[in-house]
């Protein structure tokens, strides 16, 4: 199989964001209510991934619905980027976890999904990684030519993946590239269907158990390819209600924070929300990258209201990138990238 397919049209992608909308069970996507009883109306849905980050720390301990007690907050459990895209165009997420390459996609073409970026989650690390089944010797990435290899599409992995093969020499059409969810991979991998996968937490360690490690998303960054797990807000959200936005990013924040002061404390929470042990949920955890609150507003990142960071060239860089593999028509310029960001108070918002 050749690279994955170009990029569907809106009217696709608004199809099956209706369908989203309206099938959240058949689609893969749980929620998780709690809500207020003030009846204000006001209401939050955010959009996250079963992935050690501060969104679970965030959830865990209710620190949004404590920070806003007038709204009604409801937590959508997603499995890819691509899904939460679709969402997004279907005007059923006001906030969401969201892959960089995704988020690339999202904002390409004449008609980009009304969404920016407001936040940083982490950076891909060692949580996200490229590896073979041993049984099948495959030793590095250039020995997966004519090999089956699955990821998910139009998300972080795929990015890396397409990243990887490119610095090996391999162009995506020397392999058979599959599109398959997390679950769906660990069922492949152990069927014996696929010979490699590049995927994420937690099930990336299931496949540790009889793979080999090929790359990582640190290795791939290191090449200049950085992946970071962002978080997005609708432009309506941000019409509506700038001041949620502003306490969702205070909340975020603290969760960085406690992941340094309260180590412990942010295990606890992250193995509750992904119901795995203390011990998995630490070795999880210190496989990605998180910054602090100063860091996510510093010039190497997100930066702040009027001056963004190097994050604007990494959203650019990586457009480029998936236009150059055909996986988009055509890169978004740099006016729309910067359009993109949402960056008003930072960082005084978060004191």
């Amino acid at each position: 199989m050749s690279h994955a397919p170009l990029r569907p049209s809106r009217r696709q992608l608004l199809a099956g964001a209706l369908a989203v909308a309206a099938t959240a069970a058949v689609t893969g996507c749980s929620t998780d209510s709690s809500a207020s009883g003030s009846g204000s109306g006001k209401r939050l849905r955010i959009g996250y991934f079963a992935f050690p980050s501060g969104d679970l720390i965030v959830k865990n301990r209710k620190l949004l619905e404590k920070a806003l007690p007038d709204h009604t907050v409801t937590w959508i459990k997603f499995d890819s980027g691509a899904s939460v895209n679709q969402a997004f165009l279907g005007k059923s997420l006001d906030i969401a976890a969201l892959g960089s390459s995704p988020f690339a996609r999202g904002i390409s073409g004449s008609s980009p999904i009304p969404y920016k970026v407001a936040w940083i989650l982490d950076v891909a690390g060692e949580n996200e990684a490229l590896l073979a089944r041993k049984s099948t010797g495959i030793s590095d990435v250039a020995g997966l030519k004519g090999r089956t290899v699955a990821t998910p599409f139009a998300s972080t992995s795929h990015y890396s993946l397409l990243a990887a093969l490119d610095k090996a020499g391999l162009k995506p059409s020397d392999v058979k590239l599959i599109d398959l969810q997390p679950q769906a991979i660990l069922a492949a991998w152990q069927r014996g269907d696929i010979d490699a996968a590049y995927v994420w937490l937690p099930t990336l360690d299931e496949l540790r158990k009889t793979g080999k490690q090929l790359t990582s998303s640190k290795q791939v960054a290191g090449s200049g390819k950085p992946t970071l797990d962002l978080a997005v807000v609708s432009d309506e959200l941000i019409a509506r209600d700038p001041k949620a936005i502003d306490a969702w990013r205070k909340a975020e924040a603290e969760a960085l924070r406690l992941l340094k002061s309260d180590h412990e404390g942010s295990v606890k929470a992250v193995a509750a929300e992904l119901n795995i042990s203390a011990a998995d949920a630490r070795a999880q955890l210190a496989q990605g990258v998180f910054l602090t609150p100063e860091q996510v507003t510093s010039a190497e990142w997100l930066g702040t209201d009027g001056k963004p960071g190097k994050l604007l060239t990494y959203v650019g860089d990586t457009g480029r990138f998936l236009a150059g593999q055909k996986q988009i028509d055509a890169a978004p310029s740099a006016a729309s990238v910067e359009k993109a960001f949402y960056l008003k108070g930072l960082p005084d918002v978060l004191k």
